[in-house]
């Protein structure tokens, strides 16, 4: 069943009536790729791959050889991938085979996929390491091999993964795609499916992996129980706790630490940005999935071309090859992303209009594109208020955004969360709730 809940995690909440699925994971049960066709409140299979054949299995594995934690890191393997070139693509071809009919194969004389009891736990055979060379160590430097091997690991992926798509377009003759499973959380992936595949509509709803099981077990069985029919579409991932004004100025009173109350909040946190200010923003409820959507979001100004590395040098402790997002106004987002209409969720990368990219260099990542989260001023008025204010300044809608915690901690939940992460790093200052307090 979980496969089953991942698809309905994505297509019981979309905009969609009808909507072809595709749910691509690293197992379920034992299905890893999994195609159906949603209608209403139903959802029918067509067809599955099951483990060991699986794309997820494969990502995991190369995020395990290039030293990264699998199961965690992925996206890190991702973002490594644009440093290089797909130098391995004809021999990764050979292990993910894409076949005539769309589906594909996984050749499993290449990897390790069951285990003996008290073995060591690996992915890949001798064959593999004899062709590739040993894995890199957690600590050890990043070698253009290793670049080379991401590269070509992601556009394998994708490839796989459009050949999919392909055949589920002529199975229903569906325009709209819903997405599901760890491996929809690859904007990558997602972007050029987005250009280049058969659907003109793509949904993945913010938590796509094994913690959306549980809003897809939610709606499948309440639909199944009440017999009533769909009336929620999810525009906002802020669905976790929140904490009032009244118990943030508490808080920030009980500890002693000073603050101020701007006549607007907007504006005032616009200047700061705009000034070269590293911004912690903690408002309304928190997110739910993997990505900060403007509620625990640090913010910083996308023009200054020294921001990405202050970010990671003071704030965040990360690879200095992983890029940062913007999040732009919804209406303005296809002038500097083509392409782009709405992306809520942060969940598919853009390229950057080449005009724009000197105006944005903060968010540019190297290969010319972005990971973009679009905002509207109906779903979430203050941090539209924000970008809004700050395009009046500096004339770009958009900040950088990135999540409001250090590599290696969660994402912060409390104001005592947020307090602490401010304190131990290099950010300037934070806005909570109608608070702001400024390092000194």
């Amino acid at each position: 069943y979980t496969t089953l809940f991942r698809s309905a995690s994505a297509f019981l909440v979309s905009p969609f009536d009808e909507a072809a699925l595709l749910c691509i994971d690293y197992v379920g049960e034992h299905t890893a790729t999994w195609m159906g066709r949603g209608q209403g409140t139903r959802l029918q299979l067509i067809s599955a791959r099951n483990y060991p054949h699986s794309l997820g299995v494969f990502y995991s594995a190369i995020t395990d050889y290039l030293g990264f934690l699998r199961a965690s890191d992925e996206y890190k393997v991702m973002g490594l991938a644009s440093y290089g070139e797909p130098e391995y693509l004809d021999d990764f071809r050979k292990i993910i085979q894409v076949r005539p009919d769309g589906f594909y194969d996984v050749d499993l004389s290449w990897m390790i996929c069951h285990f003996a009891p008290g073995s060591r736990k690996g992915y890949f055979s001798k064959k593999f390491y004899d062709r590739f060379g040993p894995p890199r160590r957690k600590g050890e430097e990043i070698q253009r091999r290793h670049m080379n091997i991401a590269s070509s690991a992601q556009r394998v992926l994708e490839e796989a993964v459009l050949s999919l798509t392909a055949r589920l377009h002529k199975e229903t003759g569906l325009t709209r795609l819903c997405m599901a499973g760890g491996v929809a959380l690859n904007c990558s992936m997602n972007g050029r499916l987005l250009r280049e595949s058969p659907f003109n509509e793509i949904f993945v709803q913010p938590a796509a992996g094994d913690d959306g099981i549980a809003i897809g077990a939610a709606f499948q069985l309440y639909h199944q129980f009440a017999g009533t029919g769909r009336s929620f579409v999810m525009r906002d991932a802020r669905l976790g706790p929140e904490f009032m004004d009244d118990s943030v100025r508490r808080f920030l009173e009980e500890a002693k630490i000073p603050y101020v109350v701007p006549s607007s909040l907007e504006a005032h946190t616009a200047r700061l940005i705009a000034n070269g200010l590293i911004v912690g923003w903690f408002q309304g409820r928190a997110e739910f999935g993997p990505r900060a959507l403007g509620a625990r979001s640090i913010l910083a100004d996308p023009t200054r071309p020294e921001m990405k590395d202050l970010l990671n040098k003071h704030v965040k402790h990360r690879e200095d090859f992983r890029p940062f997002a913007p999040s732009c106004l919804e209406e303005r987002a296809s002038e500097f992303f083509p392409g782009c209409t709405s992306s809520p969720f942060m969940l598919f990368v853009h390229p950057v209009e080449p005009s724009k990219r000197p105006l944005v260099p903060a968010i540019t990542h190297v290969n010319g594109t972005a990971r973009v989260q679009t905002v509207s001023k109906d779903v979430n008025p203050r941090f539209y208020g924000v970008i809004k204010a700050f395009e009046a300044i500096k004339g770009v809608p958009m900040v950088v955004n990135t999540s409001f915690n250090v590599m290696g901690e969660p994402i912060v939940n409390t104001p005592a969360d947020a307090v602490k992460c401010f304190y131990t790093t290099g950010i300037d200052a934070l806005v909570i709730g109608n608070c702001v307090v400024v390092k000194q």
